[in-house]
């Protein structure tokens, strides 16, 4: 399952939106989850700022031209308010385009791509995505239900297994978890990176972006 929004839309659409010297792509507002503690799903589609509401999703020539020169940015990130491998391929192709223009290429992604598309889809990372920063968001299972509500069975574990897959394709991976999300132990999060050796993060309740 994958969750659509119906929120009424406004004139314009932000396809990319600048952060911390990177530019974000703002790919889809689709999702394979439906977490509590995500904005959208409250109605709330401002980041930073930036409205997030897309009324159509961009193409491919869209989102090359509004990012225009890589070069300026640290990273180009595939992020936005939805999950970014829900289009795979386009995220592929836009990444080789901009790699050949000397970008870094970063996903943020809920890590149940290989669930989606019923295979190992990392492999077609090798080359194009430099970095990976996936929604680890819980110590256990439990509290992962809890907090993600996954329409599909095994979440967790997928999300954990497509880490250790994609260790082999992708050379930078940091797991990220909410500080301040009931129960959720933040020092049990940075365990579980650790033991899997990749990079931990820490982000705050309620602050996008």
């Amino acid at each position: 399952m994958v969750y659509e929004t119906h929120i009424p839309q406004t004139d314009t659409q932000n396809i990319t939106y600048i952060l911390h010297g990177n530019c974000y792509i703002n790919l889809t507002n689709r999702c394979s989850l439906r977490c509590g503690f995500c904005p959208k799903f409250n109605k709330q589609w401002d980041v930073k700022g930036y409205a997030l509401r897309l009324k159509v999703e961009p193409d491919r020539q869209q989102i090359l031209s509004a990012v225009n020169d890589p070069s300026f940015y640290n990273e180009i990130v595939f992020c936005g308010l939805g999950e970014p491998t829900l289009r795979l391929y386009e995220l592929l192709s836009i990444s080789i385009e901009l790699k050949q223009q000397g970008a870094r290429i970063r996903v943020n992604t809920d890590g149940l791509a290989n669930v989606i598309y019923a295979q190992d889809i990392t492999p077609l990372f090798n080359g194009c995505v430099d970095a990976l920063s996936i929604s680890l968001t819980a110590h256990n299972e439990q509290l992962y239900i809890k907090h993600c509500r996954p329409p599909m069975d095994n979440a967790y574990h997928s999300m954990l297994e497509f880490v250790r897959a994609a260790q082999k394709h992708v050379p930078d991976i940091t797991l990220t978890a909410i500080e301040g999300l009931d129960e959720v132990d933040m020092s049990a999060c940075a365990d579980i990176a650790n033991k899997l050796g990749v990079k931990f993060r820490g982000r705050v309740l309620d602050e996008v972006g």
